[in-house]
């Protein structure tokens, strides 16, 4: 099999669909429920802030959900998982992994730990994750070590 073309950098690599589904119901859901604690008429003016919170605050919880991504650039790679985020060089990176029945890429690094990756994920778009896993293994591989730790 040939190599995939180099993705010019800078890159973004993100679950676009997830991310769009996430917002998307995060939107709606929050609309909603504010839309009908605004319609009950017996609720008082502090359930009905309690309703409006509780919709703010599971759509906060979709936000984060939707906030993975993996960035390459010159430098290296960031990854920005759901609450953290993590910059490494492209030296650290020795393997990029996406096997079947993972739900997102790992990172073998070179301290002997692997970072999972939650920006490249095949939940809804299999295809799309499997090429960005391929493009972000042959960035690692023509900017890193990886190359070098057959």
């Amino acid at each position: 099999m040939s190599q995939p073309p180099l993705p010019a950098l800078p890159v973004t690599f993100r679950p676009g669909r997830t991310r769009a589904v996430l917002l998307s119901v995060g939107t709606v859901m929050f609309a909603v429920i504010t839309v009908v604690a605004l319609m009950l008429e017996r609720l008082g003016p502090g359930e009905r802030a309690s309703f409006v919170f509780t919709a703010a605050v599971l759509f906060g919880v979709l936000i984060l959900l939707s906030r993975p991504k993996v960035v390459a650039d010159e430098e290296g790679v960031t990854v920005v998982n759901i609450t953290r985020t993590r910059r490494l060089a492209w030296a650290e990176i020795l393997k990029v992994n996406l096997r079947p029945g993972d739900a997102w890429v790992f990172l073998d690094l070179s301290d002997g730990t692997s970072l999972p990756a939650l920006g490249i994920q095949p939940g809804i778009a299999r295809e799309a994750a499997i090429r960005d896993a391929r493009a972000l293994r042959a960035l690692a591989d023509s900017h890193g070590t990886g190359a070098e730790q057959v």
